[in-house]
């Protein structure tokens, strides 16, 4: 599995952003200089996040973007699925049907089911995370990052023996 450019750079511009002081915007400049990347790969980046509405633009001379909402009502989650869709989805079996119409294993695929249960844990761990929880130094990050991940795996567990 991959992450794409795309989720990688918008995701990045994203927390820039967020890490801007109050009634501090950053231009797609300024943006594109920060993590080197060109304007147009910027500026494209920057308009899918605008409709997706986790940023707005400011006009003027000193205008650029700043988030729309606060960081800590932004979902980890949504916005890498805005950026580039999910791993897996209910179209994911019509997408590699081969050369047939239907897939030939549409109806007893025992592959779908892991790619189900990888982006139910994917979603489980990521809806928890917010871009505030991103907004600090690495190490502050890693540990709250291993503590929502240590209690997902006790969740984990918890369910299993509750089905046992």
């Amino acid at each position: 599995m991959k992450i794409t450019s795309q989720e990688e750079y918008g995701f990045r511009i994203l927390l820039r952003i967020a890490r801007c002081k109050e009634n501090e915007s950053m231009s797609i400049q300024a943006l594109s200089v920060a993590e080197g990347l060109t304007m147009a790969y910027v500026a494209k980046l920057t308009r899918l996040l605008r409709k997706a509405g986790y940023i707005n633009s400011t006009p003027g001379n000193i205008g650029g973007y700043v988030l729309a909402r606060p960081a800590s009502e932004i979902n980890v989650n949504q916005v890498l699925k805005s950026l580039g869709g999910a791993l897996f989805s209910k179209e994911f079996c019509g997408t590699y049907s081969g050369a047939m119409r239907f897939c030939n294993n549409s109806v007893d695929c025992s592959v779908r089911s892991l790619w189900q249960m990888v982006q139910f844990s994917i979603d489980q761990l990521l809806d928890k995370v917010s871009l505030q929880d991103l907004i600090g130094t690495e190490k502050k990050s890693e540990n709250l990052l291993s503590n929502l991940f240590q209690a997902h795996l006790q969740l984990l567990k918890d369910a299993e023996a509750v089905a046992l």
